[in-house]
């Protein structure tokens, strides 16, 4: 017994330990970021006052989330950040996987990292950059789009910040743009782990590149592109804030198409000084995501038990 015990507490001592203090900054991180934060749920039920703070507030029930509710905010954000983020996420996964497949098709190493590298460039680039350049082209009177393209094919300018209906393709290509570089390093890396074998099979057989991407490279991408789009979809209700206020320039003639949970959230704390609802709109993007993440899960257990994230 004594032994077992010993042996017990050398394997704790030489296999876990190290491995819990290597993860012990991130457990830590988690801990202050992710979970600390949590306790501010309860303000999403009272009726915040800054005289009597946040402990001594007056408890109101469910009225934060019925005065929510009874607005076409909460339809407009939530419409919004649903359409957007299932935009990102299926023209994302298809171009993404486009430019992994045409990028490990480039074979030469030094061309396959010049590209990487010029993909790579925007994703590190901050919003409020992004939201500069941007400013550059859709300026009504400087705008690049406006004195030169538009006047090219002879058509009058356009006020960008002020016509609602061009935006959604606006943050999508910006969004894409923006991430595409990043997402399609681990499709290539999925990529490049298929067995060079599988291909010169395929190629055996009488197989053109474009059959070997349907039929090899694709079908063994199915686990990455289950795997990815499953975390997609559990941050499917958080939006990407920087995108949805920096680049539209806070313009309020675009709320009805910019407007999306978080810029709700911060606009309610910053402009109306509503904590209460604020919290409420938090709480409710929190709930919703994490149902909408067993619901998808669930879906792909009954497919594929073996891609299910749990």
């Amino acid at each position: 017994m004594k032994t077992v015990m010993a042996n017990k507490k050398r394997n704790f001592m030489v296999n876990i330990l190290p491995l819990l203090l290597i993860a012990l900054p991130g457990i830590i991180y988690l801990i202050i970021n992710n979970y600390i934060p949590m306790l501010g749920i309860f303000l999403a039920f009272k009726d915040y006052s800054f005289v009597k703070g946040v402990f001594k507030s007056d408890w109101c029930g469910f009225e934060n989330f019925r005065f929510l509710f009874q607005t076409k905010d909460a339809w407009i954000m939530t419409r919004n950040t649903l359409l957007y983020n299932i935009g990102f996420i299926a023209i994302g996964t298809v171009l993404s996987i486009l430019v992994a497949i045409l990028m490990c098709e480039l074979g030469e190493r030094v061309r396959v990292k010049f590209f990487q590298s010029a993909l790579l460039l925007p994703n590190l680039l901050s919003w409020v950059v992004i939201s500069y350049i941007a400013y550059a082209f859709l300026n009504a009177d400087s705008g690049f789009i406006n004195n030169t393209i538009l006047k090219w094919f002879g058509k009058d300018a356009i006020a960008w910040y002020s016509q609602a209906k061009s935006w959604p393709f606006i943050l999508t290509f910006v969004y894409i743009w923006k991430n595409i570089g990043y997402m399609s390093i681990v499709y290539m890396a999925s990529i490049s782990g298929i067995d060079k074998g599988i291909y010169e099979a395929a190629e055996i057989d009488g197989a053109n590149k474009l059959k070997q991407i349907f039929v090899v490279t694709i079908p063994m991408l199915k686990p990455t592109i289950i795997t990815l789009t499953l975390m997609s979809v559990g941050r499917i209700f958080y939006s990407d804030f920087g995108l949805f206020y920096q680049v539209p320039q806070n313009s309020g003639a675009l709320f009805n198409t910019t407007q999306t949970i978080d810029t709700y959230v911060y606009r309610g704390l910053m402009t109306l000084n509503n904590i209460g609802m604020s919290s409420a709109a938090g709480f409710y993007q929190s709930i919703v995501g994490f149902i909408l993440v067993l619901f998808v899960n669930g879906i792909v257990r009954k497919l594929d038990d073996s891609n299910a994230l749990f």
